[in-house]
């Protein structure tokens, strides 16, 4: 098979692991690099004749290629498998989408627990440190591989929406549209804190091993789950685990004890001890350091506004939940007055909702309508229409 026709085999093949040669390392913010590289991703739909329907969704911290597949290790449909069909903001019908698991990742792309060439074991703590410029650069090469010159769109929350807003400052070359929720431009000193609780959570648990648990054959699972507790529950709102939870007790009376008598003790017990089954514990160290050490206008000399002035050709679309703590709504409003100061076309809105940072993985239909909407306006500028797919 020429190298054409196995590029395009595996681009329609629905998915599976794009490895790169020790030839074309990954060159790391840090200055170390990565080789050989391999990332996993998932497709959903048919690339067009000329290769201008492709969206790039870019997953969050605990999230991975599976955006709209079963998952392999829970079972779970995908994270978005509500946004991604027929008919819905992302429809595999008219776009060819494309989703990758993240570099430092634990889901098949090259992160600690991929085997170092050097050593024949699991990277461990010798893994580079990374960024999520870093992960945006891995992408990149992905896609270019598969011969796309330019995304229809680049979709992301939270840490995907950082992402997004990487690729329009390094790659806007290579973006028609742009759509970030729920995220910001820089980490908060309040998430890095809590970032930091939960990888001394990881590195106190015995298991750990400083690091090489898996030569162990153990895993830190207390420590990895008080980290996803304890990030959780920035992930909800107050109302939302009132409105779920209120004081209600897990069984008739108290135990005057440390069982866990409120039903919000047992759910997030359950959040940390089903967590660890899907994801690796030195992921989540990697991963939250590339969320901490972000900080967009810092790369572009102290002025947000300066990272996008290459991107005034790209359309962006910036959405914010008014009940989200983790990333909230001034966050988003300062993205949308740097791209405004460079001149970038940029529509904004605060969606009403008591759900929390988590509400775009929820049912909010007003989330759905601006997507949808905005993506369908978008398509009709980029002249996509059901033609292009024959």
């Amino acid at each position: 098979m020429t190298a054409p026709a196995r590029i395009e085999a595996e681009i329609q093949s629905g998915g599976g692991t794009w490895r790169f040669p020790a030839t074309r390392p990954l060159r790391l913010d840090s200055g170390a690099t990565l080789a050989p590289l391999e990332i996993a991703y998932k497709t959903y739909g048919a690339l067009n004749a000329d290769k201008t329907n492709a969206v790039l969704v870019c997953h969050a911290l605990t999230g991975d290629q599976h955006l709209a597949s079963t998952h392999p290790v829970t079972g779970k449909p995908g994270w978005w498998d509500r946004f991604v069909g027929p008919g819905k903001p992302l429809d595999p019908t008219r776009h060819f989408i494309v989703c990758t698991n993240v570099i430092g990742g634990c889901m098949g792309t090259t992160g600690p627990a991929s085997i170092d060439p050097a050593t024949g074991e699991p990277y461990g703590l010798k893994f580079p440190v990374i960024t999520i410029a870093d992960m945006v650069r891995a992408q990149a090469m992905l896609i270019e591989d598969m011969g796309i010159e330019t995304l229809f769109a680049a979709v992301g929350g939270s840490m995907g929406g950082m992402q997004v807003l990487q690729w329009a400052a390094d790659y806007p070359e290579k973006l028609f549209s742009a759509v970030v929720i729920a995220a910001a431009a820089r980490h908060s000193a309040q998430n890095i804190a809590f970032h930091e609780v939960g990888r001394q959570a990881i590195m106190a648990d015995p298991n750990w091993c400083a690091g090489a648990y898996l030569q162990a054959g153990v895993r830190p699972e207390k420590g990895l789950a008080v980290a996803r507790m304890a990030a959780h529950i920035t992930y909800l709102s107050e109302a939302a685990l009132q409105r779920k939870f209120g004081r209600e007790l897990q069984r008739d009376g108290l135990s005057w004890g440390f069982d866990a008598d409120f039903q919000v003790e047992s759910y997030l017990r359950h959040q940390g001890a089903s967590f660890v089954d899907r994801f690796d514990a030195n992921s989540y160290l990697y991963i939250t350091r590339a969320l901490d050490y972000f900080d967009l206008a810092a790369q572009h000399g102290g002025v947000l506004a300066e990272a996008f002035v290459r991107a005034r050709h790209v359309r962006f679309c910036v959405l914010s939940f008014s009940s989200d703590w983790l990333y909230p709504t001034p966050e988003s409003r300062d993205v949308v007055r740097a791209l405004n100061g460079a001149g970038c076309r940029a529509s904004f809105a605060e969606i009403e909702t008591d759900k929390g940072h988590d509400a775009f993985f929820l049912d909010e239909p007003l989330l759905d309508q601006t997507l949808k909407g905005f993506l369908a306006a978008q398509a009709q500028a980029r002249g996509l229409d059901r033609g292009d797919l024959d």
